[in-house]
């Protein structure tokens, strides 16, 4: 049987390996986590803003952005590294044994080391650009951002984000 391009990234050594290792570093972290759940929650976000927008930014390009986005957290932590410098180098190498086109490839990897910036597109986070197009990246930093569920977290008063960025309820 022939997987799609997403669980291919989901199999794959380096991604099982990097996942693991950030769920043993943040095992006892008291603020926002970034395993599975979190990265599926980007994609799940980011794929409907896309939709409900008319991006047209294919479902398996947002979830392999989405699922690669924060997988250098282990190295940061580890070394000091960014996370998305990290990040962008173990997402290349998933990314060679896979069937996305190098395009794709491009657009993936600037979104994985791109998250963390204010906007790929120059503008304020999280906000379109005036042709009402948004680069992945800007899709992915957006959705990272909502998918944080601060109205219930118990280490929001000691939480580093600024009170501007917090989740303070649902957003739709």
């Amino acid at each position: 049987m022939r997987l799609s391009r997403v669980e291919n990234i989901r199999a794959h050594r380096l991604f099982r390996e990097a996942l693991a290792d950030i769920e043993v570093l943040e095992k006892d972290r008291i603020y926002c986590r970034h395993g599975l759940e979190h990265l599926l929650d980007v994609a799940r976000i980011g794929s409907i803003f896309v939709l409900e927008e008319g991006l047209g930014i294919p479902a398996d390009v947002i979830y392999a952005a989405a699922l690669l986005h924060d997988l250098g957290r282990a190295e940061e932590y580890r070394s000091g590294e960014p996370h998305d410098e990290a990040g962008a180098r173990i997402a290349a190498e998933i990314l060679e044994d896979t069937d996305y086109t190098d395009e794709e490839k491009k657009m993936i990897l600037a979104a994985v080391s791109e998250h963390r910036n204010k906007t790929a597109s120059g503008g304020e986070e999280g906000g379109a650009e005036s042709e009402g197009e948004l680069p992945l990246a800007d899709v992915i930093r957006m959705a990272d951002r909502l998918s944080r569920q601060c109205w219930a977290c118990e280490a929001a008063d000691t939480c580093k984000w600024p009170e501007e960025k917090k989740n303070k309820e649902i957003k739709i």
